[in-house]
């Protein structure tokens, strides 16, 4: 979301969107034997004492009449409430055989616990350094100490439960930027885009827009449904993290998934959208003829960088004082695969640059690799109306182009974008003359409509809905949060002599987003372990090949084609309101709503 939004933040009541498909399902039904031309009075007329409709995320994930804000307030189901109750409800699973690579069973009964795993975002470090004034590395430590370690969430609660390894989303973002290079390869490599090697996951068209922002697909699918046959077919990191822990961890251990309870903790509000995808289910990598009732999420939880501060609070936990130092190594059980092991904690992903940008990088590692393709060749960058517009085009030593590329930050640079790609409107021939009436003519590249020529050049697009990339997301460290913490450990109010907070000024703001820039372009990438695990060390950078045969290892482990484990797909979201549906009709909207996640 481009706005920083929370449910804390609210005081008013926003109704449902007048597409909302929950109230009009609940609309009694016209009693057929009423005289419509009877006239009459209202106290002839039998009252009818309705329940209140009652609106769920899985109602709102089924709908497309209200926009991406009230969804973000709904989603405040997914909290760090959750997370307490989860961890209070269910005790933590015993890991047996230290010195074992696979285990074959549990001393513990299967159905009185679970294992739970966590995954952290480098915007979420980097929010966290910047707040606290420490190191991205040490900002890590802290948080892994909090989530695994003794002073933390296993110091209280009912069970003394913790999680079992937290994971950097970096790794999976390496995976991710691999699999992106092949895409935009496929889709200059393939003249027939409907001849692809998958047929359920066809090559997008060019331009390969990005689909790692949930907010910009939550968008396209509800307004621009024309561009989803561009969107890239991967998965994001933190769904592609999901899926690894969840089948691998499943499969080896012979768990089934809904025992294995996965907390991701993110920058965005809409990533919490993200993980009730129905499509980001078991349902999607299950064998065929083996279902999970219900479908169980391949990440249960996400709460933002602010709701892991929440957490802690909600648990008495004073996260500055939090250790600064890796957990200890007898909290650190080896992963039960040694090779995904390896690839999680042993595999440092390359560091990121301002040229890169805040966001992961798929540009930049699209572009460089290319460039490695071609010796000689430049990078020539032609900012467009804003810094969250620019264009990239890799020339030859000549000066021939040999691929162009764009950024597109912010849901006004969107807009630009989408319009660019919409189709041009045929024009309606008029049967009297033959003529063709209601067409426009294109006045210049802009023109909605018009074959799009500037945009249509683009191999990869990479769009992000915040403006100044995910380091900006909506769940992020404010500044005001960060002046609460430093002045709470001070013991001074944070009022001033009129008694309301000092509200930022927009230069502090740019200033602090700055600083959480820096700590996030300042992450180490040496080869020192991260969190400690005892498993062999690799080099910092692997090489894409490596992760190649990695992803192929665990389709293998898994028995799970490798496409359904990478890939998803979109679909376009209609409303019912306003026409005419039977009875068929009205069912699959109730199945729709009532499956886990919704159909967002």
């Amino acid at each position: 979301m481009s706005a920083i939004l929370s449910a804390e933040d609210l005081n008013d009541f926003i109704s449902p969107g007048v597409a909302c498909i929950k109230p009009v399902e609940a609309l009694p039904t016209k009693d057929v034997s009423v005289n419509p031309y009877e006239v009459t009075t209202e106290d002839k007329i039998q009252s009818q004492n309705l329940p209140p409709a009652q609106i769920s995320l899985t109602d709102c994930l089924a709908c497309s009449g209200c926009v991406t804000s009230a969804e973000a307030v709904l989603i405040s189901h997914q909290s760090h409430t959750e997370v307490l109750n989860t961890l209070d409800e269910y005790p933590e699973l015993e890991l047996p055989g230290q010195n074992s690579c696979r285990f074959d069973g549990y001393d513990t009964p299967v159905n009185n616990g679970k294992i739970f795993v966590a995954s952290v975002s480098p915007q979420v470090r980097a929010s966290v350094a910047a707040t606290y004034g420490i190191s991205e590395r040490k900002a890590s430590y802290m948080i892994d100490q909090f989530l695994r370690g003794t002073q933390g969430l296993r110091s209280g609660g009912r069970h003394g439960s913790g999680f079992a390894w937290v994971v950097d989303i970096d790794v999976a973002r390496e995976a991710v930027l691999a699999l992106t290079v092949d895409e935009v390869l496929q889709s200059l490599q393939t003249p027939n885009l409907n001849a692809a090697d998958v047929p359920e996951f066809p090559i997008p068209q060019k331009p390969i827009l990005s689909s790692a922002c949930p907010g910009w697909i939550c968008y396209v699918e509800k307004t621009h449904p024309y561009t989803l046959t561009h969107l890239s077919r991967l998965k994001s990191p933190q769904a592609l993290l999901g899926t690894l822990l969840k089948t691998t961890l499943s499969q080896v251990l012979g768990l089934p998934a809904s025992q294995i309870w996965h907390l991701a903790i993110m920058p965005c509000f809409d990533k919490k959208l993200e993980a009730s995808r129905e499509e980001l289910t078991d349902m999607s990598w299950m064998p065929p003829g083996v279902e999970s009732q219900p479908p169980t999420r391949d990440v249960d939880c996400v709460i933002t960088t602010r709701e892991l501060l929440t957490l802690a609070s909600s648990r008495g936990i004073l996260f500055s004082s939090l250790p600064l130092k890796p957990v200890p190594p007898s909290l650190s059980p080896p992963f039960p695969d040694k090779t995904i092991g390896s690839f999680l904690f042993s595999h440092r992903p390359l560091r990121q640059t301002a040229d890169s940008g805040t966001s992961g990088g798929y540009l930049h590692h699209v572009l460089a690799n290319f460039q490695s393709r071609n010796p000689k060749s430049q990078v020539v960058t032609q900012r467009g109306r804003n810094v969250d517009v620019v264009e990239y085009t890799l020339v030859s030593e000549s000066g021939q182009p040999i691929l162009k590329a764009a950024r597109y930050y912010g849901f006004r640079n969107i807009q630009n974008l989408v319009r660019k790609l919409k189709p041009a409107r045929l024009p309606r021939a008029n049967a009297m003359t033959g003529t063709s009436i209601g067409a426009r003519r294109p006045q210049n590249s802009r023109t909605v409509g018009a074959v799009a020529g500037s945009t249509i050049d683009y191999a990869y697009v990479e769009v992000m809905a915040c403006p100044g990339g995910c380091t900006n997301g909506g769940g992020q460290i404010r500044i005001t949060d960060a002046r609460e913490v430093k002045l709470d450990s001070q013991n001074v109010s944070s009022e001033n002599t009129f008694g309301q907070p000092q509200a930022p000024s927009p230069h502090e703001q740019r200033a602090w987003l700055a600083r959480v820039d820096e700590a996030y372009f300042s992450a180490e990438s040496d080869s020192e372990n991260r969190c400690d695990h005892p498993v062999p060390q690799k080099s910092a950078s692997v090489e894409q090949s490596n992760i190649h045969e990695m992803l192929q290892y665990w389709s293998s482990i898994t028995r799970a084609p490798l496409p359904k484990l990478v890939y998803t797909t979109y679909r376009k979201i209609e409303s019912d309101v306003g026409k005419d549906k039977d009875v068929a009709d009205t069912a699959r909207i109730i199945e729709l709503a009532g499956k886990i996640g919704g159909g967002w």
